[in-house]
């Protein structure tokens, strides 16, 4: 069943790449039935934050989310958390302890599948040693219905750099697969330079772009930067999704990259979660989905 829509609808085209994407959606699914199939969008949830001045909510706005996504009818095939998972700790015990907590509630998710990759704050104080207890490897590749994901790893290293194995291992895995594959790349932070003076860029991302540049079909997905944002390196779309704790402003917007303060008569503004259809044969089409407080 289709909810009605709770705000007017905006659609785009992202000049080469096809790509098609929607914002301000209710929370129900309304146009997959002609898709593949779809997966959800999760990022930044910064499970440990606290700050009322910024989010009064912080330890309700992990469990809303959950409850929306399972409320998905029909649900999707997965999940991917892009990253920043908890909120950073200088305490390895309470590093180890926030991610016991994410992966206790996350498994309360009634999807069938759930991908995760770790950001900066759950991964660069330690390499990923933490993360990797709970979670597994920091990066991967898995294929659905004929499409090829891959995750990325650029937050492991304090330097933000994906490092020369983890390339060498991209372009292994990209020997696979055929030049017009429908390619599909997680990371948390961009792989372009977005805005490097507030840690919004990956040190060595061009050379991994120049791996992915000969695939004529490839999208890369987001978060680190807790907004919105659409951009195209060459013919590779790249999508920033919404946080869900706090939002920080646009880039370069004011002179440091401070969260935005909570809006009292907006309640979770500025927070959302985005829904990925894709179907053989035309663009993805992506669903912005604002979290809603009750």
């Amino acid at each position: 069943m289709q909810n009605a829509i709770n705000r007017r609808l905006f659609l785009q085209l992202a000049g080469a790449g096809g790509v098609v994407w929607v914002t301000g959606c209710a929370s129900t699914p309304g146009n997959t039935a002609s898709a593949d199939f779809y997966f959800v969008q999760l990022s930044d949830t910064h499970w440990g934050f606290k700050g009322a001045a910024i989010n009064p909510d912080s330890a309700g706005t992990f469990p809303k989310t959950i409850a929306a996504v399972n409320a998905l009818n029909p649900p999707p095939d997965f999940v991917v958390f892009t990253g920043d998972l908890t909120h950073i700790s200088d305490d390895p015990a309470e590093r180890r302890q926030r991610l016991k907590q994410f992966k206790a509630m996350a498994a309360t998710l009634t999807v069938p599948v759930v991908h995760y990759m770790p950001g900066e704050h759950d991964a660069s104080l330690d390499n990923g040693a933490a993360y990797q207890e709970f979670f597994g490897a920091t990066h991967y590749s898995f294929d659905h219905k004929g499409v090829h994901f891959i995750a990325l790893d650029n937050v492991s290293d304090p330097h933000a750099s994906i490092g020369a194995a983890q390339l060498q291992w991209l372009q292994a895995d990209l020997a696979t697969q055929a030049k017009d594959a429908r390619i599909i790349v997680f990371t948390h932070r961009p792989l372009f330079d977005l805005y490097p003076s507030w840690d919004w860029a990956t040190a060595d991302g061009a050379q991994a772009l120049a791996l992915l540049e000969p695939y004529s079909d490839v999208t890369v997905f987001y978060g680190h930067i807790h907004q919105e944002h659409h951009q195209m390196t060459g013919h590779i779309a790249h999508h920033a999704a919404h946080g869900l704790m706090f939002a920080l402003p646009a880039p370069g917007s004011q002179p440091k990259r401070t969260p935005i303060a909570w809006d009292a008569t907006a309640p979770y503004k500025g927070l959302g979660y985005r829904r990925v259809a894709e179907a053989k044969g035309s663009a993805a089409t992506l669903t912005e989905l604002p979290l809603q407080g009750a």
